[in-house]
């Protein structure tokens, strides 16, 4: 495990998927992440590459070829190498090299960075496109907050917190069988408190979101996510259909991409949402989770 700390935060990554598996608070000792139990659900924190979510049937097209891929990509399933790091700063790197090129016709570069300021975990990714042509992909956030975070509060003390791009329409989507229909414009999207049927059809899918909050209303205690010009971001816990009860974390999952589309072509050039990257040009942006 890799650690990195400031005079706040103990943070633990895994070269596995270079995934976050703890942020544990200093001053307040509280342990933020899921535990990836996987009774409920065995990930953390996972890095979705080079898609977002479920294909259709589990394939796409890309000039004239047809490739399989499972829900999600494989990038949080290989093994990065440490770039650089200093005490409160670490550099992950994984460069495709040929193995994936049976089910994903492209050679890249993945640079995952995560960078402490104060209370705040920064999340930094690269992906540099080390083609002759351009390259089309999706990446995504995944990581789980543990609730409730103290003793004797309940899944219901704690509420989403909205605060929507300006000037920009908020969407709202909804997950059939894992596809992607368009449900409707959400404007007046401010505030969801959190109940035990909330996720029982499956994640909450918004576009054009700058930041959400999990807070409790009884401690103040939860965590900040903000990630500005993100054009999506999904909201999820396992539901479990057995006792009709959520899974105890919530993920907050910043998007560069989404789930195939319930009419999508398959075609991934055509894909809704997808990236397109020149040849030898670098996609980057970044993320923060703030943790009160």
């Amino acid at each position: 495990m890799i650690v990195i700390e400031n005079d706040w935060l103990n943070v633990g990554i895994a070269r596995d998927g270079a995934e976050v598996r703890k942020v544990k608070h200093k001053k307040n000792g509280l342990d933020y992440m899921w535990t990836g139990d996987n009774a409920y659900w065995g990930r953390i924190s996972p890095v979705l590459f080079p898609v977002v979510g479920k294909l259709k049937d589990d394939h796409y097209q890309l000039d004239g070829e047809t490739y399989k891929m499972s829900q999600h990509g494989f990038l949080r399933d290989v093994v990065f190498d440490v770039d650089q790091q200093t005490a409160s700063d670490v550099a992950l790197v994984f460069e495709s090299a040929g193995q994936f090129i049976h089910i994903f016709p492209y050679e890249f570069k993945a640079i995952i960075r995560y960078k402490l300021k104060e209370d705040t975990l920064i999340v930094q990714w690269k992906i540099v496109n080390e083609n002759k042509e351009e390259m089309y992909f999706s990446i995504g956030a995944h990581p789980a907050f543990r609730i409730p975070l103290v003793e004797n509060e309940t899944i219901e003390d704690y509420s989403l917190n909205f605060f929507p791009s300006a000037n920009k329409t908020v969407m709202e989507y909804e997950l059939k069988n894992s596809l992607i229909h368009e449900k409707r414009t959400a404007n007046d999207i401010s505030t969801i408190q959190l109940t035990n049927s909330l996720f029982a059809h499956d994640a909450l899918v918004y576009s054009n979101i700058d930041q959400i909050t999990l807070v409790s209303n009884q401690s103040s205690h939860g965590v900040e996510v903000m990630f500005e010009n993100f054009p999506f971001v999904g909201i999820w816990s396992k539901y479990m259909d057995k006792d009709g009860m959520m899974a105890p974390f919530v993920c907050i999952e910043p998007w560069y991409g989404l789930a195939d589309t319930y009419n999508t072509t398959g075609n991934l050039k055509e894909k809704f949402g997808v990236n397109k990257l020149e040849a030898g040009e670098t996609f980057q942006v970044e993320y923060k989770m703030k943790f009160n």
